[in-house]
């Protein structure tokens, strides 16, 4: 099998209502806003470009991120199979939700914040870490999308920052402290092509 048949993209889907209030947004099931959507259409461009024909998608259960996806197969010109699934995320802020960032660092200092933020392991009250986000992420990764781009189908997945930070950590290999320096672009494509092993063959950054 050419290593071209094993394809992965990855997209944080664009920006969101609570993205451009600098809320920390998590699971509730905010929209995008225009930009967004600008987003959304540029990725689905920029991977028409690149001649990328999918055979399926996966997203998750927030609408931000479905509807990214849906913008860029309408772009793409194409209509594949979607499975949706609440294990792809975004990370649950817990007590963060819906609270100004700039507010939560006047509350508990700008450093404390920037740990529950990046951090690997340390959770926000009452919410998830990256390596809780990871325990879900990583499973379902294994169990329903690897195989299927090991079998040559081509996989496109809209989700979100830490869902897919996640993801990425152990594609691009990333130690617990290399990821906390990582923050992933809205409606930017990342293409992998993945070695028989799973490893990364090649990756492609369609940033602007």
């Amino acid at each position: 099998m050419a290593e071209a048949d094993r394809l992965l993209v990855l997209v944080r889907h664009g920006q969101s209502e609570w993205n451009l209030k600098n809320l920390f947004t998590g699971w509730r099931d905010v929209d995008l806003t225009d930009q967004g959507i600008k987003e959304a259409r540029e990725a689905g461009r920029k991977l028409k470009a690149q001649g990328i024909k999918f055979d399926v998608a996966f997203t998750s259960a927030l609408r931000r991120a479905q509807r990214t996806l849906d913008l860029m197969l309408g772009e793409l010109g194409q209509n594949v199979p979607t499975l949706k699934d609440q294990a792809l995320n975004e990370r649950d802020y817990g007590d963060l939700v819906g609270l100004n960032k700039d507010d939560a660092r006047k509350k508990w200092g700008a450093e404390q914040v920037h740990i529950w933020r990046r951090s690997y392991d340390i959770a926000p009250p009452g919410g998830e870490s990256l390596r809780d986000t990871a325990a879900r992420v990583l499973p379902y990764y294994i169990q329903e999308i690897l195989p299927r781009v090991l079998r040559g189908e081509r996989v496109l997945v809209s989700a979100h920052g830490n869902s897919l930070r996640a993801l990425v950590m152990v594609l691009d290999r990333h130690t617990t402290e290399s990821i906390t320096k990582l923050n992933l672009e809205t409606g930017v494509p990342m293409i992998y092509r993945l070695n028989a092993d799973s490893t990364v063959a090649s990756k492609l950054d369609l940033a602007a």
